[in-house]
């Protein structure tokens, strides 16, 4: 395990876990290196032939730590490049990802979730991109995937209104395969993953390399990446993480764009 990502390669699948439950799995930017360290060993891995994302604890994982975004958001540290990294990387892998999501998936959690091409749901997961609620905007070339997978009128009101979306209505909305009892979540992720692994490699690979528009996607993930950096440093975001982290309701009615 290295900085609560667990990674396992067994039997033709790398599972990689979020191992930090008592903070719901937020993700820090040694676990996104963690991550991306992974996600680049599996494309050049032959004893890799899928990856299987899942979360310990109640939740799959809560997103950003918060406190890296507040420090951005005070010009105490740098842009979180760890999570810019994990996103480009996450956006090319041309091997099958598998995600069993628990509980919320918050921000990246639910837009790492387009970038996989097997989502399975326990009962109670969560889908939550609060971006705008936080002063920033959407990344993972969300702003682009998630309307064009759910339409404009639902993904503006999980982007905009920071509206969560439930299990069974991201399986109406096209975002998961299945709806699972939370006690056969894994079994059932780990199975297809198995499955996958018999499947031609080369045939799958170039699927997923036709349903995917790469050009598109990175472009999206370029542009939103300059916006999201340009939003940490405004005083929108500042008192949105400074009432964070004072348990409070942000005002941003007196403050500019």
């Amino acid at each position: 395990m290295t900085e609560h990502v667990k990674v396992e390669i067994a039997a033709g699948v790398m599972t990689l876990t979020l191992q930090r439950p008592e903070k719901k799995n937020a993700l820090t930017g040694a676990m996104y290196n963690a991550m991306s360290q992974a996600l680049k060993q599996a494309e050049t891995d032959p004893a890799v032939r899928v990856v299987l994302f899942q979360g310990d604890g109640d939740s799959f994982t809560a997103g950003n730590d918060l406190a890296d975004f507040a420090s951005q958001a005070r010009g105490e540290s740098e842009v979180d490049s760890p999570a810019h990294r994990f996103i480009e990387t996450i956006s090319k892998v041309g091997k099958p990802l598998v995600a069993a999501v628990q509980g919320n998936a918050v921000g990246v959690g639910t837009t790492m979730l387009l970038h996989c091409d097997l989502v399975y749901l326990a009962e109670n997961a969560r889908l939550i991109t609060p971006f705008v609620n936080l002063a920033l905007v959407p990344e993972a070339a969300s702003s682009w995937l998630l309307p064009l997978r759910i339409g404009h009128a639902r993904a503006y009101a999980m982007f905009a209104l920071g509206e969560p979306m439930d299990a069974q209505g991201a399986l109406a909305s096209g975002l998961a395969n299945a709806v699972v009892p939370q006690a056969d979540l894994r079994q059932r992720a780990h199975d297809v993953a198995i499955a996958l692994t018999r499947r031609p490699a080369g045939s799958l690979g170039m699927t997923k390399k036709l349903m995917r528009e790469q050009q598109r996607i990175a472009a999206q993930i370029a542009e939103e990446g300059v916006l999201f950096k340009e939003r940490l440093a405004t005083p929108e975001a500042r008192e949105a993480f400074a009432a964070f982290a004072e348990r409070r309701q942000p005002d941003f009615t007196k403050l500019s764009a």
